[in-house]
Protein backbone atom coordinates (compact mmCIF):
# COMPACT_ATOMS: atom_id res chain seq x y z
CA UNK A 1 0.00 0.00 0.00
CA UNK A 2 1.63 3.73 -1.09
CA UNK A 3 1.65 6.38 1.41
CA UNK A 4 -0.63 9.29 1.40
CA UNK A 5 1.94 12.18 -0.76
CA UNK A 6 2.81 15.00 1.38
CA UNK A 7 2.18 18.62 0.78
CA UNK A 8 2.75 21.53 2.12
CA UNK A 9 0.70 24.97 0.95
CA UNK A 10 2.84 27.95 -1.11
CA UNK A 11 2.21 31.02 -2.41
CA UNK A 12 3.06 31.78 -6.34
CA UNK A 13 3.44 35.22 -7.28
CA UNK A 14 3.67 35.89 -10.98
CA UNK A 15 2.97 39.32 -13.25
CA UNK A 16 0.26 40.08 -15.05
CA UNK A 17 0.97 41.66 -18.24
CA UNK A 18 0.10 45.29 -18.41
CA UNK A 19 -2.72 45.31 -21.44
CA UNK A 20 -4.99 43.86 -18.36
CA UNK A 21 -4.54 46.91 -16.08
CA UNK A 22 -7.53 48.45 -17.34
CA UNK A 23 -9.68 45.93 -16.25
CA UNK A 24 -8.28 45.22 -12.76
CA UNK A 25 -8.54 48.79 -11.61
CA UNK A 26 -12.45 48.80 -12.74
CA UNK A 27 -12.41 45.43 -9.95
CA UNK A 28 -10.36 46.74 -7.80
CA UNK A 29 -12.92 49.85 -7.47
CA UNK A 30 -15.21 47.40 -7.48
CA UNK A 31 -13.50 46.12 -4.46
CA UNK A 32 -13.50 49.02 -2.38
CA UNK A 33 -17.07 49.77 -2.95
CA UNK A 34 -17.95 46.71 -1.34
CA UNK A 35 -15.13 47.00 1.71
CA UNK A 36 -16.43 50.82 2.15
CA UNK A 37 -20.03 49.63 2.05
CA UNK A 38 -19.35 46.80 4.71
CA UNK A 39 -17.88 49.50 6.58
CA UNK A 40 -20.90 51.93 6.82
CA UNK A 41 -23.45 49.44 7.28
CA UNK A 42 -21.18 47.73 10.20
CA UNK A 43 -20.04 51.29 11.47
CA UNK A 44 -24.18 52.52 11.48
CA UNK A 45 -25.57 49.30 13.52
CA UNK A 46 -22.76 49.81 15.96
CA UNK A 47 -23.96 52.96 17.35
CA UNK A 48 -27.61 52.95 16.37
CA UNK A 49 -29.69 55.81 18.38
CA UNK A 50 -32.61 54.76 20.47
CA UNK A 51 -35.38 57.20 21.63
CA UNK A 52 -36.00 57.78 25.22
CA UNK A 53 -33.53 54.47 25.42
CA UNK A 54 -30.00 55.13 24.49
CA UNK A 55 -27.76 53.57 22.14
CA UNK A 56 -27.78 50.17 20.92
CA UNK A 57 -24.53 48.25 20.18
CA UNK A 58 -25.67 45.52 17.70
CA UNK A 59 -22.55 43.90 16.14
CA UNK A 60 -22.96 42.84 12.59
CA UNK A 61 -20.81 39.63 11.10
CA UNK A 62 -20.01 39.00 7.72
CA UNK A 63 -23.16 36.82 7.40
CA UNK A 64 -24.95 39.75 8.66
CA UNK A 65 -23.79 41.57 5.96
CA UNK A 66 -24.08 38.78 3.28
CA UNK A 67 -27.44 39.80 1.68
CA UNK A 68 -26.73 43.52 1.60
CA UNK A 69 -23.36 43.00 -0.23
CA UNK A 70 -24.98 40.64 -2.80
CA UNK A 71 -27.71 42.93 -3.08
CA UNK A 72 -25.10 45.82 -3.68
CA UNK A 73 -23.26 43.63 -6.78
CA UNK A 74 -26.21 43.37 -8.49
CA UNK A 75 -27.54 46.46 -9.02
CA UNK A 76 -24.36 47.96 -9.19
CA UNK A 77 -23.50 45.15 -12.10
CA UNK A 78 -20.09 44.52 -10.66
CA UNK A 79 -17.50 42.43 -12.80
CA UNK A 80 -16.09 40.91 -9.44
CA UNK A 81 -16.73 37.01 -8.59
CA UNK A 82 -19.35 36.73 -6.23
CA UNK A 83 -16.20 35.08 -4.23
CA UNK A 84 -14.95 37.87 -4.04
CA UNK A 85 -17.27 39.58 -2.57
CA UNK A 86 -18.06 36.98 0.26
CA UNK A 87 -13.72 37.59 0.32
CA UNK A 88 -13.99 41.26 1.42
CA UNK A 89 -16.68 40.93 3.52
CA UNK A 90 -15.19 38.30 5.38
CA UNK A 91 -12.02 40.26 5.52
CA UNK A 92 -13.38 43.09 6.74
CA UNK A 93 -14.76 41.55 9.29
CA UNK A 94 -11.72 39.75 10.59
CA UNK A 95 -9.75 43.12 10.70
CA UNK A 96 -12.61 44.43 12.87
CA UNK A 97 -12.18 42.07 15.14
CA UNK A 98 -8.29 42.23 15.07
CA UNK A 99 -8.43 46.12 15.51
CA UNK A 100 -12.01 45.78 17.88
CA UNK A 101 -13.01 48.83 16.22
CA UNK A 102 -16.80 48.91 14.35
CA UNK A 103 -15.49 51.07 12.14
CA UNK A 104 -12.14 50.64 9.37
CA UNK A 105 -9.98 52.73 7.50
CA UNK A 106 -11.88 53.81 4.01
CA UNK A 107 -10.47 51.97 1.03
CA UNK A 108 -9.85 55.46 -1.46
CA UNK A 109 -9.72 54.63 -5.33
CA UNK A 110 -7.95 57.86 -6.55
CA UNK A 111 -5.78 60.55 -5.32
CA UNK A 112 -2.19 60.40 -3.87
CA UNK A 113 -3.87 58.50 -0.73
CA UNK A 114 -5.22 55.90 -2.62
CA UNK A 115 -5.27 52.50 -1.66
CA UNK A 116 -3.40 49.62 -3.82
CA UNK A 117 -5.45 47.50 -5.75
CA UNK A 118 -6.45 44.32 -4.07
CA UNK A 119 -9.08 41.87 -5.37
CA UNK A 120 -9.09 38.47 -3.56
CA UNK A 121 -11.06 35.22 -3.92
CA UNK A 122 -11.98 32.21 -2.79
CA UNK A 123 -11.06 28.48 -3.38
CA UNK A 124 -12.58 27.62 -7.42
CA UNK A 125 -12.78 31.58 -8.43
CA UNK A 126 -9.99 31.59 -10.57
CA UNK A 127 -8.65 28.19 -12.82
CA UNK A 128 -5.88 27.97 -15.38
CA UNK A 129 -7.62 27.54 -18.88
CA UNK A 130 -5.77 28.15 -22.44
CA UNK A 131 -2.43 29.23 -20.87
CA UNK A 132 -4.46 32.05 -18.73
CA UNK A 133 -6.17 32.50 -16.10
CA UNK A 134 -9.58 32.96 -15.93
CA UNK A 135 -10.92 34.89 -13.27
CA UNK A 136 -15.06 36.39 -13.26
CA UNK A 137 -15.82 35.41 -17.25
CA UNK A 138 -12.11 37.17 -17.95
CA UNK A 139 -9.05 35.85 -19.12
CA UNK A 140 -5.17 37.43 -18.03
CA UNK A 141 -1.99 36.74 -19.40
CA UNK A 142 0.53 36.14 -16.92
CA UNK A 143 4.37 35.91 -16.96
CA UNK A 144 4.58 32.13 -16.33
CA UNK A 145 7.82 31.23 -14.24
CA UNK A 146 6.16 28.37 -12.30
CA UNK A 147 4.14 26.12 -14.83
CA UNK A 148 0.68 27.14 -12.84
CA UNK A 149 -0.91 24.92 -15.65
CA UNK A 150 0.29 21.76 -12.93
CA UNK A 151 -1.14 23.22 -9.74
CA UNK A 152 -4.85 23.15 -8.69
CA UNK A 153 -5.31 27.14 -7.31
CA UNK A 154 -6.97 27.40 -4.15
CA UNK A 155 -7.49 30.78 -2.92
CA UNK A 156 -5.12 33.85 -3.54
CA UNK A 157 -5.61 37.49 -5.06
CA UNK A 158 -4.72 40.04 -7.82
CA UNK A 159 -2.46 42.93 -6.33
CA UNK A 160 -1.18 46.04 -7.35
CA UNK A 161 2.26 47.25 -6.34
CA UNK A 162 3.35 51.25 -5.40
CA UNK A 163 4.27 51.63 -9.40
CA UNK A 164 0.54 50.07 -10.79
CA UNK A 165 1.78 46.46 -11.90
CA UNK A 166 -0.34 44.07 -11.06
CA UNK A 167 0.82 40.27 -10.06
CA UNK A 168 -1.29 37.11 -9.42
CA UNK A 169 -1.03 35.47 -6.40
CA UNK A 170 -2.37 31.74 -5.62
CA UNK A 171 -1.93 29.40 -2.75
CA UNK A 172 -1.24 26.09 -3.92
CA UNK A 173 0.06 22.38 -3.03
CA UNK A 174 2.97 21.01 -3.76
CA UNK A 175 4.41 18.13 -3.00
CA UNK A 176 7.36 17.74 0.12
CA UNK A 177 10.79 16.35 -1.48
CA UNK A 178 12.53 13.96 1.11
CA UNK A 179 15.62 16.07 1.59
CA UNK A 180 18.99 13.74 1.61
CA UNK A 181 21.38 17.12 3.72
CA UNK A 182 22.49 15.94 6.29
CA UNK A 183 24.35 18.71 7.79
CA UNK A 184 23.44 20.44 10.80
CA UNK A 185 23.66 25.05 10.87
CA UNK A 186 23.23 27.87 13.65
CA UNK A 187 22.92 31.27 12.77
CA UNK A 188 23.48 34.24 14.05
CA UNK A 189 21.84 37.59 12.45
CA UNK A 190 24.02 40.96 12.47
CA UNK A 191 24.47 44.37 11.12
CA UNK A 192 27.71 44.06 9.99
CA UNK A 193 27.16 40.95 8.02
CA UNK A 194 23.30 39.69 7.70
CA UNK A 195 23.41 36.38 8.98
CA UNK A 196 26.53 34.36 9.86
CA UNK A 197 26.78 30.27 9.98
CA UNK A 198 28.10 28.35 12.24
CA UNK A 199 30.42 26.82 9.25
CA UNK A 200 31.73 29.81 8.51
CA UNK A 201 29.18 30.71 5.53
CA UNK A 202 27.62 34.19 5.42
CA UNK A 203 25.47 36.62 3.83
CA UNK A 204 27.16 39.90 3.77
CA UNK A 205 25.37 43.07 4.79
CA UNK A 206 25.31 44.80 0.94
CA UNK A 207 23.22 47.80 2.62
CA UNK A 208 20.91 48.07 -0.27
CA UNK A 209 19.05 51.18 0.64
CA UNK A 210 22.32 53.02 1.99
CA UNK A 211 23.50 52.81 -1.43
CA UNK A 212 21.22 54.13 -3.09
CA UNK A 213 19.85 56.76 -0.66
CA UNK A 214 21.40 60.04 -2.03
CA UNK A 215 19.89 59.31 -5.33
CA UNK A 216 16.83 58.57 -3.74
CA UNK A 217 16.83 61.99 -1.56
CA UNK A 218 17.31 63.10 -5.16
CA UNK A 219 14.51 61.99 -6.55
CA UNK A 220 12.17 63.01 -3.80
CA UNK A 221 13.47 66.59 -3.77
CA UNK A 222 13.11 66.91 -7.23
CA UNK A 223 9.35 64.88 -6.85
CA UNK A 224 9.89 62.56 -9.37
CA UNK A 225 7.77 60.20 -7.61
CA UNK A 226 7.65 57.28 -10.54
CA UNK A 227 11.54 57.50 -10.33
CA UNK A 228 11.08 57.11 -6.33
CA UNK A 229 9.01 54.03 -6.26
CA UNK A 230 11.24 53.00 -9.03
CA UNK A 231 14.31 53.23 -6.24
CA UNK A 232 12.63 51.50 -3.77
CA UNK A 233 11.16 48.53 -5.80
CA UNK A 234 14.95 48.12 -6.88
CA UNK A 235 16.05 48.02 -3.16
CA UNK A 236 13.56 45.61 -2.40
CA UNK A 237 14.53 43.52 -5.19
CA UNK A 238 17.96 43.46 -4.63
CA UNK A 239 17.47 42.69 -0.80
CA UNK A 240 14.87 39.78 -1.91
CA UNK A 241 17.16 38.32 -4.63
CA UNK A 242 20.33 38.11 -2.20
CA UNK A 243 18.32 36.48 1.01
CA UNK A 244 16.65 34.28 -1.72
CA UNK A 245 20.20 33.16 -2.69
CA UNK A 246 21.55 32.45 0.87
CA UNK A 247 18.72 30.64 1.90
CA UNK A 248 17.79 28.24 -0.74
CA UNK A 249 22.23 27.62 -0.77
CA UNK A 250 21.48 26.78 3.36
CA UNK A 251 18.37 24.58 2.95
CA UNK A 252 19.85 22.76 0.34
CA UNK A 253 23.20 21.63 2.35
CA UNK A 254 21.02 21.47 6.00
CA UNK A 255 18.63 19.13 7.02
CA UNK A 256 18.54 21.02 10.79
CA UNK A 257 18.35 25.02 11.04
CA UNK A 258 18.80 26.79 14.19
CA UNK A 259 18.34 30.69 14.13
CA UNK A 260 18.61 33.19 16.95
CA UNK A 261 15.02 34.86 17.98
CA UNK A 262 16.51 38.47 17.70
CA UNK A 263 13.62 40.68 17.11
CA UNK A 264 13.59 42.94 13.96
CA UNK A 265 10.34 45.28 15.20
CA UNK A 266 11.95 46.09 18.48
CA UNK A 267 15.65 46.95 17.05
CA UNK A 268 13.67 49.29 14.78
CA UNK A 269 12.59 51.45 17.18
CA UNK A 270 16.12 52.21 18.36
CA UNK A 271 19.15 54.44 16.72
CA UNK A 272 19.90 51.49 14.57
CA UNK A 273 16.75 51.30 12.66
CA UNK A 274 18.01 52.28 9.66
CA UNK A 275 20.37 49.61 9.29
CA UNK A 276 18.23 46.71 10.76
CA UNK A 277 15.21 47.26 7.96
CA UNK A 278 17.61 47.48 5.07
CA UNK A 279 19.12 43.93 6.62
CA UNK A 280 15.53 42.23 5.93
CA UNK A 281 15.85 39.63 9.22
CA UNK A 282 12.07 38.74 9.15
CA UNK A 283 12.35 38.48 5.25
CA UNK A 284 15.25 35.97 6.21
CA UNK A 285 13.96 33.79 8.79
CA UNK A 286 10.23 33.74 6.60
CA UNK A 287 12.15 32.21 3.54
CA UNK A 288 14.30 29.59 5.63
CA UNK A 289 11.20 28.21 7.57
CA UNK A 290 9.10 27.75 4.76
CA UNK A 291 12.29 26.58 2.47
CA UNK A 292 12.75 23.78 5.33
CA UNK A 293 9.07 22.81 5.74
CA UNK A 294 9.28 22.22 1.68
CA UNK A 295 12.19 20.03 1.86
CA UNK A 296 11.19 18.15 5.43
CA UNK A 297 14.22 20.01 6.99
CA UNK A 298 13.77 21.28 10.54
CA UNK A 299 13.82 24.90 11.62
CA UNK A 300 13.78 26.03 14.93
CA UNK A 301 14.25 29.76 16.49
CA UNK A 302 15.88 29.44 20.06
CA UNK A 303 16.63 32.43 22.95
CA UNK A 304 20.46 34.41 22.07
CA UNK A 305 20.84 35.50 24.97
CA UNK A 306 24.44 35.95 25.95
CA UNK A 307 25.35 33.66 22.69
CA UNK A 308 28.18 36.45 21.60
CA UNK A 309 29.61 36.09 25.27
CA UNK A 310 30.23 32.56 25.95
CA UNK A 311 32.82 30.93 24.57
CA UNK A 312 31.65 27.65 22.24
CA UNK A 313 34.15 25.78 23.41
CA UNK A 314 33.59 25.72 27.09
CA UNK A 315 30.87 28.14 27.55
CA UNK A 316 33.16 30.57 29.50
CA UNK A 317 32.30 33.84 29.69
CA UNK A 318 35.82 36.12 30.02
CA UNK A 319 36.31 39.34 30.95
CA UNK A 320 37.71 40.02 27.03
CA UNK A 321 34.22 38.49 25.44
CA UNK A 322 32.37 41.32 23.50
CA UNK A 323 30.02 42.68 26.03
CA UNK A 324 26.99 45.32 25.48
CA UNK A 325 27.20 48.25 23.04
CA UNK A 326 31.43 48.82 23.68
CA UNK A 327 31.89 45.17 23.03
CA UNK A 328 30.20 45.43 19.08
CA UNK A 329 33.75 46.84 17.59
CA UNK A 330 35.32 43.29 18.74
CA UNK A 331 35.08 41.49 16.10
CA UNK A 332 37.81 38.45 17.52
CA UNK A 333 38.84 37.62 20.71
CA UNK A 334 40.34 34.13 22.94
CA UNK A 335 38.93 32.80 25.71
CA UNK A 336 40.86 33.12 28.92
CA UNK A 337 40.00 29.45 29.77
CA UNK A 338 40.71 27.17 27.01
CA UNK A 339 42.40 29.49 24.71
CA UNK A 340 40.26 29.35 22.00
CA UNK A 341 40.25 31.73 19.34
CA UNK A 342 36.92 32.94 18.17
CA UNK A 343 35.42 34.82 15.23
CA UNK A 344 32.75 36.87 17.04
CA UNK A 345 29.70 35.68 14.87
CA UNK A 346 30.82 32.43 14.08
CA UNK A 347 31.02 31.81 17.84
CA UNK A 348 27.62 32.98 18.08
CA UNK A 349 25.95 30.93 15.47
CA UNK A 350 28.34 27.85 17.29
CA UNK A 351 26.32 28.31 20.51
CA UNK A 352 23.09 28.62 18.78
CA UNK A 353 23.71 25.44 17.43
CA UNK A 354 24.17 24.30 20.81
CA UNK A 355 20.88 25.68 22.28
CA UNK A 356 18.88 24.01 19.80
CA UNK A 357 20.87 20.73 19.99
CA UNK A 358 19.43 21.70 24.12
CA UNK A 359 22.89 20.80 25.21
CA UNK A 360 22.72 23.91 28.41
CA UNK A 361 24.05 21.59 30.86
CA UNK A 362 27.06 19.65 29.42
CA UNK A 363 28.07 22.33 26.77
CA UNK A 364 27.04 25.80 28.28
CA UNK A 365 26.19 25.67 31.69
CA UNK A 366 26.05 29.28 32.24
CA UNK A 367 22.91 29.61 29.02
Amino acid sequence: MTSPLVTVLKTLKVRVKDKHTPILERMAFEVNQVWNAANEEAAYYAHLPIPEVGWLHVYLSAYDLAKSQATLRKERGFLIHSQTVQEVTEAHEKARKQFKKSELRWRISSGSKRSLGWIPFKKGAAVWKNGQVRYAGHYFKVWDSYGLSQYEFRSGSFSQDARGRWYFNVVVAVPVTESIAQGQVGIDLGLKDTATCSNGLKLESKQFYRELESKLGIAQRAKQKKRVKAIHAKIKNRRLNSIHQFTTQVVKNNGLIIIGNVSSSALAKTKMAKSVLDAGWFMLKTQLKYKASARSGVYLEVNESYTTQACSCCGCIGSNSPKGRTGLRIREWSCPECGAMHDRDVNAAKNILALGHERLAAGIPVL
